[in-house]
């Protein structure tokens, strides 16, 4: 069993470190989601990992059992939204590093606008100024389900929930593009040309009554005796 007091390890390590490809993409990944260090990804890898061997393993299975199990697998990474509501065990087996690292909590709060940049929504977690409910959480990997997506939000007490705060992410007005001005132009343009339409509809008729008087007949003369 070994020592109760001794944590065992949580992930498993690449068994080639020295391969370029992986290097630069785990590079990548860090920037992106402002992870830590490589071990945040290899337990999100380990965790994938986990439930693939586990999908392999029902898929071959034909047991009552395996038929329950198969059914809380695929409820369980539905409600984490990896995978849809009518998914099959074939679906776990294609999920991407990026779709699990899609669904922490660090990646929500920047993509909520709770914080300017990745590393930022970090340091909230971690100071606990992040809540999901009337839960803090304080784990910046923890694995956000679909029912808990629309509570995040920020602790009653913290200091953001001020909107003029500094460090708040200012929400900017879309840019006015040029095709978004010659429409707005056009609509104040068109009550102007129906207001000048009236108006020489309403002169149209006067100059013709000014210029067709009433024309007096001429009386012809007298002959006279």
């Amino acid at each position: 069993m070994g020592d109760p007091k001794r944590r065992r390890k949580q992930y498993k390590t690449p068994l080639v470190l020295w391969q370029k490809a992986r290097i630069d993409d785990e590079k990548e990944l860090i920037k992106e989601y402002g992870l830590k260090n490589k071990k945040e990804i290899w337990k999100m890898n380990s965790f994938l990992s986990s439930f693939a061997n586990q999908a392999k393993k029902l898929i071959t299975a034909t047991t009552p059992q395996t038929q329950l199990e198969k059914k809380q697998l695929l409820k369980k990474l539905s409600s984490l939204g990896l995978v849809s509501a009518a998914a099959e065990l074939d679906e776990i087996l294609a999920l991407d590093l990026r779709k699990i690292l899609e669904r922490r909590l660090q990646t929500l709060v920047f993509k909520k606008s709770l914080a300017k940049t990745p590393m930022q929504a970090r340091q909230l977690i971690t100071h606990g100024h992040i809540c999901i409910g009337n839960k803090k959480i304080t784990v910046p990997s923890y694995l956000v389900r679909k029912s808990e997506e629309g509570q995040i939000r920020f602790v009653d007490k913290s200091a953001f929930n001020d909107s003029e705060h500094p460090e708040r992410v200012q929400v900017k007005e879309a840019p006015v593009t040029k095709a978004k001005k010659i429409k707005e132009e056009a609509k104040e343009k068109k009550p102007a040309k129906e207001e000048k339409k009236q108006e020489k509809k309403e002169e149209k008729p006067k100059e013709k009554a000014e210029a067709k008087p009433k024309e007096k007949k001429e009386e012809s003369p007298k002959q006279e005796k």
